[in-house]
């Protein structure tokens, strides 16, 4: 629904730095159209390059009038919370937002098309919530596996370490280096950014892996497919990643992970176990002894935000003697040592 000229201004209100407002901080790294504005009463009259260095500049403002003056048109909702629930405190902002003929991009579980569609004052003005199917799948069949092409998934340590971050910078390479690739988004930053892709976790359990199998298929005449991931197999809470696996058949992973995690960000008692041996576990488990196309991990993507720059090479030196693989932050250094693992394999 979001056209490509549409001015955007993203609602962050209290979430300029919690881990929950990756949906705006995705949104502002990588969306074409023009931001305006992010909207954040403690930090307005600064920029969020001043808080984020890696940040194109975009002013930070008080309340939505000052959006609207900045000639917003559409509000994106900023925050991907854990259970996907719109604080209530956003209520006001979104019916104001509404009723002065701002569109709405909302990507949380709780949906907004029902509760206010009737706020809609506007004939092209919308509510698009990511998060809702459109499509019913078939049972996934295996079918990926017959392509004659190379299938690249994002697996990671842990829920938020950077599988989309990394999905998207191997896109932007692709697409520089002029790779006939094609991207699946997987989660609601994703198919904001992209205005495609399939909200798996708002599948049922049993059409997952035949929704990730028909967006394959689709890109079945591509020679590279880039398959955002989510979850992790070593989550208690995640059940994404076996339907991204199966469904996407994947003859090549990236392992994503936090630089400064040892256990799980929640629960907080799961220790992350050896690299080696987890890449081991994912590529086994894609292969399942022959079943399925040999899966090879060609590189380390490490989310390395929280560490200085010799602390991010410190432990990049150290995860390549721990997995023999090419190792990178895709912010701090770019991809190119990971794409061109991937075109020599």
């Amino acid at each position: 629904m979001l056209k490509k000229k549409q001015n955007v201004a993203i609602y962050m209100e209290g979430h300029i730095y919690s881990e929950y407002g990756k949906m705006g901080m995705g949104v502002l790294r990588y969306l074409e159209n023009k931001i305006v504005c992010v909207i954040d009463s403690k930090y307005s009259k600064t920029d969020i390059s001043d808080h984020y260095s890696n940040l194109k500049p975009v002013p930070i403002v008080n309340n939505l009038d000052s959006a609207i003056q900045l000639k917003a048109e559409v509000l994106i909702l900023g925050i991907a919370p854990s259970g996907g629930k719109v604080p209530s405190d956003w209520y006001p902002v979104i019916k104001m937002a509404l009723s002065k003929g701002l569109s709405i991009i909302n990507g949380l579980h709780d949906l907004l098309q029902d509760r206010f569609s009737n706020l809609i004052s506007k004939k092209n003005q919308w509510i698009w919530d990511v998060r809702v199917p459109n499509f019913v799948p078939e049972i996934a069949t295996g079918k990926a596996a017959q392509l004659n092409n190379k299938r690249l998934l994002m697996v990671g340590t842990d829920m938020a370490c950077g599988k989309m971050t990394t999905a998207l910078e191997v896109l932007t390479w692709s697409k520089q280096n002029k790779l006939k690739s094609g991207f699946i988004a997987t989660g609601q930053i994703g198919i904001t950014i992209t205005g495609d892709g399939i909200p798996l976790d708002a599948f049922k359990v049993d059409h997952a892996c035949g929704a990730v199998e028909r967006k394959v298929l689709e890109y079945g005449k591509k020679d590279l497919i880039i398959i955002e991931g989510q979850g992790s197999l070593l989550h208690p809470g995640s059940t994404a990643t076996l339907p991204l696996i199966r469904g996407s058949c994947p003859t090549h992973l990236v392992l994503c992970h936090r630089a400064e995690k040892q256990n799980l960000r929640y629960p907080e008692n799961i220790r992350i176990p050896n690299l080696k041996k987890f890449i081991e576990l994912n590529q086994n488990l894609a292969h399942v002894f022959g079943a399925f196309p040999i899966s090879k991990c060609i590189g380390v993507s490490l989310n390395t935000s929280k560490l200085n720059e010799k602390e991010a090479q410190m432990v990049i030196n150290e995860t390549t003697k721990i997995t023999g693989l090419p190792v990178t932050d895709p912010v701090r250094y770019g991809v190119e040592k990971i794409c061109r693992s991937l075109l020599t394999s």
